[in-house]
């Protein structure tokens, strides 16, 4: 019988792409471990021609959470050997505070009030809002805007840079609409009395247009959260 003795586990995976190299790094060994196994891995990977481009390496660590110091010496390694310059640490866990802003900018906040000239009502995620915004007042969103009322004064979906937010009102009549950076006054589409809800979205000219509510099924198929249906 033979007996395969004192093989040791590798903890550095390193496969090559078109970008450039990819480091997997083994979330279940010691930290102490894995950087012993990455000084290896890459002294046996080291390039020594100096004409040779830099190669970006993107860095997977799987389920390990890194410290910034810990994080920072992995970065360090990397780039001590020639010609190898860290591109992104990619990791599948986040912090408990990166959790609750990422939770923040991803719940639908409703309100059932009025909102008056002169006041703000601003949410990190998507904004249902029972009631009329009238003139002189302002509703603001990191998502989506919906209004179950009258929009007649300002609001700004998207405010974080999504273009791909939309604002819905039951009464489209605003004094300005925004969506990210992008920004339309009044003047520059309809003003028609109408019983229609309608949405304003950034078409593929980066102008904000709006349309009937049931464009949004073709416009913006992901708006739903939920799947299935009939």
């Amino acid at each position: 019988m033979n007996v395969v003795k004192g093989q040791k586990q590798q903890y550095v995976t390193i496969k090559g792409t078109k970008d450039g190299l990819t480091l997997h790094l083994d979330d279940s060994c010691s930290f102490e471990e894995l950087i012993s196994d990455l000084e290896i891995m890459l002294s046996l990977n080291r390039k020594t021609k100096d004409d040779v481009p830099f190669v970006p390496v993107k860095v997977k660590t799987g389920n390990r959470f890194l410290t910034q110091d810990q994080e920072e010496e992995i970065r360090s390694i990397i780039r001590n050997k020639k010609h190898l310059v860290v591109d992104v640490i990619d990791s599948n866990v986040i912090t408990k505070q990166e959790a609750e802003e990422l939770k923040k900018k991803n719940e639908i906040v409703s309100v059932a009030k009025v909102i008056r000239s002169g006041q703000v009502l601003k949410v990190d995620g998507d904004l249902v809002l029972v009631g009329d915004v009238n003139p002189g007042a302002t509703v603001i969103a990191g998502g989506n805007i919906f209004i179950m009322g009258s929009l007649r004064g300002i609001a700004h979906a998207g405010f974080n840079g999504n273009q791909d937010a939309i604002i819905a009102a039951s009464v489209m009549k605003p004094t300005q609409l925004r969506i990210a950076d992008i920004m339309n006054r009044a003047p520059d589409f309809a003003q028609t009395e109408t019983n229609i809800m309608e949405c304003a979205y950034v078409d593929d000219n980066e102008t904000i247009v709006v349309d009937r509510l049931q464009q949004l099924t073709h416009l913006r198929p992901n708006l739903t959260r939920l799947e299935g249906g009939i």
